[in-house]
């Protein structure tokens, strides 16, 4: 096996993690981005194998019973998502660091996996209102949605402390800015 490392960022809707991730694949060349797999519809502006790669549920199934993932969890209702160990070991394979945008039980259990291997990063905002008000300004959610992933991020930001480090993005620069300090600091 590869000498790669793997670098988990996890977060409640609307904290910033995808931003911030994005951020750091620009940043630092030696990561490369492992494209999740889900169950769930795709949006009208993702791409299979860019954002996602979008399996119908039997598909997910059977990548289950293959023992092709290395993580998964049912996220939402009948939505799963999981990290494909194909796109992990192709990634280190290529001599690069992986990179996750994951859900937090997914990021606690692939920890778990990779123990040292991995640093498990938690993305917070200040407080549940301020992530109400990022979730309401990008008009992707109905009344009924915003309230179950403001329920849900509830219950992740319960899991805070399973991971290596706290990161609250306040000021979303700054975070950036915080998150490729423990980044290079861990993959040199």
């Amino acid at each position: 096996m590869s000498q790669g490392k793997a670098v988990i960022f996890c977060a409640p809707s609307g904290a910033g993690k995808t931003t911030i991730v994005q951020q750091l694949v620009k940043r630092i060349p030696e990561l490369r981005f492992s494209i999740s797999a889900t169950t769930r519809s795709k949006r009208d502006y993702e791409e299979h194998g860019k954002d996602y790669f979008f399996l119908t549920k039997d598909q997910f199934d059977q990548k289950l019973e293959e023992d092709e993932l290395f993580e998964w969890q049912e996220v939402y209702a009948g939505t799963f998502y999981g990290t494909l160990k194909s796109e992990v070991e192709k990634i280190w394979d290529q001599g690069f660091h992986v990179i996750f945008d994951i859900d937090v039980v997914g990021g606690v259990n692939l920890k778990k996996r990779l123990g040292d291997r991995a640093l498990a990063i938690f993305v917070n905002a200040e407080s549940v209102e301020v992530l109400r008000e990022r979730l309401t300004n990008r008009n992707t959610e109905t009344p009924e949605s915003l309230e179950k992933r403001i329920g849900k991020a509830v219950e992740e930001m319960a899991y805070a402390p399973k991971f290596d480090y706290e990161l609250v993005n306040r000021v979303l620069e700054d975070a950036v800015d915080e998150a490729e300090n423990l980044v290079r600091d861990f993959i040199k």
